[in-house]
């Protein structure tokens, strides 16, 4: 074992600290909000944030979960959120793969088309016109999911990724006898794991939080994912506050602070526990030792 010297471990010692600190100065933030949220509406207005609750509430989070609704919007953003990126990483692995082997015929013709799609699109207009008219999904579930179920850019990374991969991988399965979708399920995927959830993660929360889609297609309350809810609850609130400052009720002080806090962790909290569980794929080296020797 090699001893470390000791400008080493002062140097190691800096990293943790600054780490240490950059990590405290990021959480602060939250647990604030997270305290806050559970603070009356008065305190807030009275104290400020603060990161310990003085008078504690749970009028903001009351207001949330009143009915049904949040938590049927919950299961919309949950189902769309799992089978989106489900299927998204599918497609997209596909596709990737596809493009990454060398001797697809026209792959760079392909690739190039895909890239075109980056630089320039139909606009609003034309993706409304052909996703509630001439595709019929105005008011269904699918119309969160199929538009934007591949990302070309992901694409791209993913497939970068695969490029990368030593062709005598695939070069050894196909002479054992195996076919390609074996060989990107069986062989590709599983070594590809740290790109794979990196890639996941990006859709599982562009998933999580679309909400603009749903301004567009969705009319059916029944159908209204968690963020475009809770936007509707916040202009609710908006309202709420022009009228009381208008009519001037005394003593009422309508939970807008707080409800705003709610919201955030109510959003956000959910999709927070998907990085420890995705964390240790960052930084593990699945493709040592992959190639046969």
């Amino acid at each position: 074992m090699i001893k470390e010297s000791l400008p080493d471990r002062l140097l190691k010692g800096f990293f943790y600290l600054s780490i240490g600190l950059f990590s405290l100065y990021c959480l602060i933030p939250f647990w604030s909000v997270v305290a806050s949220s559970f603070t009356s509406e008065a305190s807030i207005v009275k104290n400020g944030y603060m990161f310990w609750p003085s008078d504690f509430s749970l009028d903001a989070y009351k207001m949330i979960f009143k009915d049904n609704t949040i938590y049927r919007a919950y299961g919309i953003t949950t189902f769309v959120t799992v089978v989106g990126t489900i299927l998204s990483m599918i497609f997209t692995s596909a596709m990737a793969y596809t493009l990454s082997v060398k001797s697809v015929k026209y792959r760079n013709h392909l690739a190039f088309y895909i890239y075109f799609t980056m630089l320039f699109h139909g606009g609003l207009v034309a993706s409304y016109l052909l996703i509630s008219k001439y595709l019929d999904m105005k008011d269904t579930i699918w119309v969160l999911i199929i538009p934007g179920m591949i990302s070309a850019w992901n694409m791209f990374l993913l497939r970068n990724f695969f490029a990368s991969i030593d062709d005598s991988i695939a070069e050894s399965a196909k002479i054992d006898g195996a076919n390609d979708v074996y060989i990107l399920f069986r062989i590709i995927l599983p070594i590809s794991l740290p790109a794979m959830a990196t890639i996941g993660l990006f859709y599982a929360l562009g998933y999580w939080n679309k909400w603009f889609d749903a301004v567009l297609y969705i009319n059916d309350k029944d159908l209204f994912p968690l963020q475009y809810l809770i936007q509707r609850i916040m202009n609710n609130l908006d309202y709420i506050n022009q009228i009381s400052a208008d009519i001037s009720i005394p003593n009422f002080i309508p939970p807008a602070m707080t409800v705003r806090l709610a919201t955030t962790v109510v959003t956000i909290g959910p999709i927070v526990f998907l990085y420890p569980f995705l964390q240790k794929y960052f930084v593990k080296g699945l493709m040592v030792g992959a190639v046969k020797g």
